[in-house]
C-alpha cells in the first residue's frame, strides 16, 4: 500500500504581498481610535509566482475574499499589535494557497457490488410492504 505523501507547503514572497496599517474596526477604546494595528493585505494571484496550476485552482476556488480581478484581499484585526496581525495574515494566506497546492484525485467510477444492490432492493421491498400497509382497512 503507497504511503501518504508528504503535504506540499508553498511559501509566499512577501515581495508579492501589498501590506498596509489601518484602524481596526469595533470596540476598543481609545487604543482603537489612535492606533492602526489592523493589516490590510492584498496579494495578486495572477502576477504572482506561483505555479500556474496552483494559480488556476486559486482563481477557481467561490472565496469572496478574492475579487473578479484575481486580487486576494484580507484584513486582519484579531490582535492588538500591527505585527502580530501581519503575521496572522501571512499565515491565513499561506494557508490559503497551500489548501489548494495539491491536485485533486481523479474520481474512478465504481460499479455498485452485488451485495449492495441486494440490501438496496431488500430495504424497497420492506419501504413499499410498510407504506402497501397504510391504506383503509377492510373487514
Amino acid at each position: 500500500m503507497a504511503e501518504p505523501a508528504a503535504p506540499v507547503l508553498l511559501n509566499v514572497p512577501e515581495e508579492e504581498v501589498e501590506i498596509s496599517a489601518i484602524r481596526a474596526q469595533g470596540a476598543g477604546g481609545q487604543n482603537v481610535n489612535k492606533v492602526s494595528s489592523a493589516i490590510h493585505l492584498r496579494f495578486d494571484i495572477a502576477a504572482s509566482s506561483l505555479p500556474d496550476d496552483v494559480k488556476e485552482r486559486l482563481l477557481a476556488l467561490n472565496d469572496s475574499r478574492i475579487t473578479k480581478t484575481g486580487v486576494f484581499v484580507l484584513k486582519a484585526q484579531t490582535h492588538r499589535t500591527q505585527e502580530a496581525n501581519r503575521t496572522g495574515a501571512m499565515q491565513r494566506l499561506c494557508e490559503l494557497v497551500n489548501s489548494v497546492a495539491r491536485p485533486p484525485k481523479t474520481r474512478r467510477a465504481t460499479k455498485p457490488s452485488y451485495g449492495s444492490k441486494q440490501r438496496t432492493r431488500a430495504a424497497k421491498s420492506q419501504r413499499s410492504a410498510i407504506k402497501s400497509s397504510r391504506g383503509p382497512v377492510n373487514d
